[in-house]
């Protein structure tokens, strides 16, 4: 603005002084130095424009350089940002998948750890049968080796007087021995085997109310029990359990009837009960086999399995590990 008042006045002036007559040879002398003023303030107004022209022109330049460093930044930015964006996708494919993938595999092992369980446990059982089998098998072989009791007088019933006891049939329940104790026993133990476990329990008793001071006598008190157990009838097979810890202690039966009380305990409802007939049967008789199938299901009830105790006497512990 200032500018332009100087041109607007350096113009006037020069207009004015074109207006003017022309000097006469004796002009005066202030005349001449208005003009000499004059064409001074319009070269400073010239060497003026001419520097504002050159300032502009550079910040033309700088501002189009400006814009150009604006412009590269913004690419820069935009490159910067989309090698983060792929860092990300990059870090997700490393990281993520393989947790992912780590996920399906604990779950993969522990479907097979819960497998594997079900195997020990299934096998487990299988061996807690096959035991039963052999001493099963132990106890024909003993019945065998003892010698046959002799047969009592017949009292009519059959052809010629003889009273007929075929293999696999019960004895009558009242009066004297119709049978003998041996093959009264190997009867039971066949049907038992073979399923018929009502005929082998009626048997199994009609050999303790004829031969209940026999050393048998503690293994068919356990085999009633035994098959209640296995129809079910979990509270009568621990009265059954009962009497043979009860009328026959200390025998080779003993640790099998604990076992077994304490499985029928725990599956009625009675785990503090059944818990205690195990750890008993640990502290007796540590060297039995069934004490760490009752360690086991100790375990499995979430309690610990307690150390052997000194209760039992060798003796005991010694006759208690034999299996018939």
């Amino acid at each position: 603005m200032m500018f332009r008042r100087i041109f607007a006045c350096s113009v006037f002036a020069a207009a004015m002084l074109s207006l003017a007559p022309s000097p006469a040879a004796g002009a005066s002398k202030e005349i001449q130095e208005l003009q000499r003023d004059v064409a001074q303030l319009q070269d400073q107004l010239k060497q003026l424009q001419q520097s504002q022209d050159r300032q502009l022109a550079e910040i033309r330049v700088l501002v189009q350089q400006s814009l150009s460093a604006a412009t590269e930044a913004t690419k820069s930015v935009a490159v910067i940002q989309s090698g983060f964006q792929q860092n990300l996708r990059d870090q997700e494919t490393k990281v993520v998948t393989p947790v992912v993938g780590l996920n399906t595999r604990m779950d993969n092992v522990s479907q097979e750890m819960r497998t594997l369980q079900q195997a020990v446990s299934d096998l487990t059982n299988l061996m807690s049968k096959m035991q039963a089998q052999l001493m099963d098998v132990g106890n024909a072989v003993k019945v065998i080796s003892q010698p046959a009791a002799a047969p009592p007088p017949p009292s009519g019933g059959g052809p010629g007087g003889e009273m007929s006891s075929a293999p696999g049939s019960a004895p009558p329940s009242g009066g004297a021995p119709t049978i003998s104790a041996t093959e009264l026993y190997n009867n039971a133990n066949r049907d038992r085997a073979g399923g018929k476990l009502d005929l082998a329990a009626q048997e199994y008793m009609d050999y303790l109310r004829w031969y209940g001071n026999t050393d048998l006598a503690p293994n068919a008190q356990y085999y009633i029990a035994w098959i209640h157990a296995s129809q079910g009838d979990f509270a009568k097979a621990i009265q059954e359990y009962d009497a043979v810890l009860e009328k026959y202690p200390d025998n080779t039966k003993t640790p099998d009837a604990m076992y077994g009380k304490g499985v029928a305990l725990s599956r009625i409802g009675r785990r503090t009960d059944g818990a205690r007939e195990f750890q008993e049967l640990i502290r007796r008789f540590p060297s039995n086999g069934l004490a760490s199938q009752s360690c086991t299901q100790l375990t499995n009830m979430g309690l610990r399995c307690p150390a052997p105790g000194k209760g039992a006497s060798p003796a005991a512990t010694k006759r208690a590990g034999k299996k018939e």
